[in-house]
């Protein structure tokens, strides 16, 4: 069985049970499984110099749109609320098919794995010409992330009432129906696993009531989770309130959307009573402070969230809400906004790493990823710190404080996918001319 070892690195965040932080250590990769973290590790396999370099387990991205990365700064919505924002993109995603899907996944999972992700879930709502969920998988295979897609929907059109044109929504029947395809095809519910697939109505003002509800009993049957957005900002709050005489934490619940097996993206807004709600039922939050900042909907109450035990962990959102999908950047601005709404000793640079790293892996019903341990996956991040951004810290640990923003090495189940600072596994130089040419039609043609 082939082994990795990773020697001599000036420190090692294992983020394991006992929150170890080594200092010239090693860490041992034999198959898809870490081995040994320690001192004076041997091998007689492949060694990687750690030297001048912070290991840690690989970043977690837990709320994403992958396709939005064609439709980046886009004219009328670089300054939009998010209704407004939806409505002036929704034409244009209407005009993807396969291809766009397939090759924006391609880029956008490559984005991440430069940031230091190994792990990251997608929420595709939308289907046009032909486009299906698969398109996805397939371009997470090519890549080499471990990959958690979930089967997104969106139900209710502007004739009914909905955000959507009614082109872009489905028949609630070929949903499910579709669920249960996907589900049946490419979950892997195994440890280890490099897809495991979620269902996901996109958000209570684009689904029926029925929906929701049938989706979540679908998911518990298949023994799979749930996701969908939640409490974003102020006109989601009004929304719920008008149309369905409650706030989103009591509609989430009385639909059965509560529950380790749930986790939401965004919840700015929600209150002390949802937050609670959230604790007791352990149902899991993706802050996405970026996306939230971009779109003006707030500061999400992360340090509140902690504090009560509700399991959080970090999402850059679309990459036409964030324009970027950095997650080591998203974990940074997650630290430095709760900070500027609770003080300077709200949250440090390690709990913030934390949250990006084990938080999130948790919060996908991943114990076996999120930290650098014997039997772990073998999903780890080389950050070099000797360079221009981290020059003069004091504590190279500190990633989040003076770090560099991109990895020299990521391993994925024991695969090298970034060696030195570039992509192994792609060609990246004709994927971006491919993104970039997909990326003119679509601006042209609006």
């Amino acid at each position: 069985m082939r082994e990795i070892l990773i020697e001599n690195a000036l420190t090692v965040i294992s983020m394991d049970d006992d929150a170890r932080v080594l200092s010239d250590a090693d860490v041992l990769i034999r198959g898809g499984q870490i081995a040994a973290v320690g001192q004076g590790l041997t091998t007689s396999g492949e060694r990687i110099s750690g030297q001048g370099c912070v290991v840690t387990p690989g970043l977690v991205n837990t709320h994403h749109h992958l396709y939005q990365n064609l439709t980046r700064a886009v004219p009328g919505t670089q300054d939009a609320l998010l209704f407004g924002w939806l409505q002036r993109l929704y034409p244009i995603w209407a005009r993807f098919g396969p291809e766009e899907m397939f090759v924006s996944a391609q880029l956008g999972l490559v984005e991440l794995a430069l940031s230091g992700c190994t792990l990251s879930s997608d929420h595709l709502y939308l289907y046009p010409n032909g486009a299906r969920l698969e398109d996805t998988i397939h371009a997470a295979r090519d890549v080499g992330l471990r990959f958690h897609p979930t089967r997104g929907a969106m139900s209710i059109g502007e004739s009914k009432g909905g955000l959507p044109p009614d082109s872009l929504v489905e028949e609630e029947n070929a949903i499910l129906e579709d669920m249960i395809r996907v589900v049946d095809g490419f979950h892997d519910p195994t440890e280890g696993s490099m897809c495991r697939v979620g269902l996901a109505p996109c958000s209570p003002f684009s689904v029926s009531r029925e929906l929701m509800r049938d989706a979540a009993l679908l998911a518990r049957d298949k023994g799979v989770m749930l996701h969908t957005h939640l409490a974003e900002n102020d006109e989601d709050i009004a929304y719920s309130e008008a149309q369905f005489g409650c706030r989103p934490g009591q509609y989430a619940e009385e639909l059965g959307w509560t529950g380790s097996d749930v986790w939401h993206a965004h919840c700015v807004k929600l209150d002390t009573a949802e937050i609670d709600l959230f604790a007791r039922t352990r149902t899991g939050v993706a802050h996405c402070p970026c996306s939230n900042c971009r779109l003006g909907s707030g500061i999400a109450p992360v340090r509140r969230f902690r504090d009560a035990g509700v399991p959080v962990g970090l999402g850059v959102d679309g990459s036409a809400s964030n324009d970027m999908a950095s997650l080591i950047g998203e974990a940074r601005q997650a630290m430095l906004l709760q900070r500027v709404a609770n003080g300077a000793d709200a949250m440090s640079a390690y709990e913030a790493l934390e949250i990006a790293t084990r938080g999130g892996a948790d919060i996908l019903g991943r114990p076996d990823c999120g930290r650098l341990a014997p039997g772990k996956r073998a999903d780890v991040a080389v950050w070099d710190v000797t360079g221009v951004a981290s020059s003069g810290s004091w504590d190279p640990a500190a990633l989040l404080l003076a770090g560099p923003g991109q990895v020299k090495h990521l391993f994925v189940e024991g695969r090298q996918i970034i060696s030195g600072g570039e992509v192994t596994s792609i060609d990246l130089p004709n994927l971006l001319e491919r993104h970039g040419r997909l990326a003119r039609a679509l601006a042209e043609a609006a």
